[in-house]
């Protein structure tokens, strides 16, 4: 029988999802791996399973102990489940300019959630150093750390590449993804560039990171912001993401990703999150530059469910000068 035993291994082994319009529209086939269809319901699913599992693996944690992570949300979920699953506690420390959606799973998965002001990194009062510095206080338990903590680039070098290849039969010619870890993108494309070097490696940037400038100029610098993403831009490199071979970057307007999440609910029935938005956009631009023929693979990387507040309401939209498609006035 092909049955997997229990969350973790449920985890990974997502579909390889066709976005019909978006091809059409490009000449090329755009491919989305269906993140969202993790059992926590995101990408960060793999990256926290890997998180826990090398802490395991090295002996830090133990049966009993507890997870602390500082997260934008996914993260936090995603270690909240796997922290049921194992028999640990977990402890999550979050900034307030995340959606309350996110805060209510969290607190339903009996997690500790630790809402705090939203400050720059290198401020000592950052959800991420914070959370490590609660870690460090109590016994048997961790820090997920997955900014700084490459198990989250391994998950994807050991799960998510080996997938992609194996579903497009080696027939990908780039791969795009929005960054907020870095994981995903630098352990997928680490993957595919030995498989295949000729394979250009995309990232997809928000407003309001430094990420995109990385990329085109080798320097982190801030570009115009803010963003109404959640979870991705950073103001650093993070350690997953140090090393990773990329070829160019797209930069993505916040309306250009409300468009696109509009178009694909009303139009292919798709409810995204703002990071998928952000993918797709780039993804199209990825197909225009490299033309028609090619196989362009992005990642979906949650459902809009977290974000029905904000990114779904025209009212909070028009706050902040964007526009929701089939709003009025």
């Amino acid at each position: 029988m092909d049955v997997r035993n229990g969350f973790v291994e449920a985890v990974g082994n997502t579909p390889l999802i066709r976005l019909g319009d978006l091809s059409e529209a490009t000449g090329c086939e755009i491919l989305g791996k269906a993140e969202f269809m993790n059992p926590g319901g995101s990408v960060k699913d793999r990256a926290a399973w890997w998180i826990i599992r090398e802490h395991e693996k090295r002996g830090a944690l133990r049966p009993g102990g507890t997870v602390v992570e500082g997260t934008a949300g996914n993260t936090g979920i995603g270690i909240a489940h796997i922290c049921n699953a194992r028999g640990y506690g977990c402890v999550i420390y979050m900034p307030d300019n995340q959606s309350p959606e996110k805060v209510e799973i969290l607190r339903a998965l009996g997690a500790e959630v630790r809402v705090v002001p939203t400050v720059p990194y290198a401020n000592e009062a950052n959800y991420q150093k914070q959370a490590g510095r609660h870690a460090a206080t109590l016994p048997n338990a961790v820090w997920a750390n997955q900014f700084d903590n490459t198990a989250n680039r391994l998950a994807h070098y050991e799960s998510t590449g080996p997938e992609i290849w194996r579903q497009t039969e080696g027939r990908v010619d780039a791969f795009v993804s929005a960054v907020g870890t870095g994981g995903t993108l630098a352990g997928v494309s680490a993957y595919l560039k030995e498989r295949r070097a000729d394979i250009q490696l995309v990232l997809a940037d928000c407003m309001g990171s430094a990420l995109f400038n990385y990329v085109e100029t080798g320097a982190p610098k801030m570009s115009q912001g803010p963003s109404i993403t959640e979870g991705i831009g950073n103001s650093r490199v993070t350690d997953n993401l140090a090393g990773a071979k990329l070829d160019w970057a797209e930069q993505i307007p916040d309306q250009d990703m409300v468009d696109m999440v509009f178009s694909q609910l009303r139009n292919a029935g798709w409810f995204f999150g703002s990071s998928t938005g952000i993918n797709l956009c780039a993804a199209v631009r990825a197909a225009r530059r490299l033309g028609p023929g090619h196989v362009i693979v992005t990642m979906l990387c949650d459902d809009g469910n977290k974000y029905r507040s904000r990114l779904f309401n025209p009212e909070w939209l028009a706050e902040r000068g964007l526009k929701a498609p089939d709003a009025t006035g």
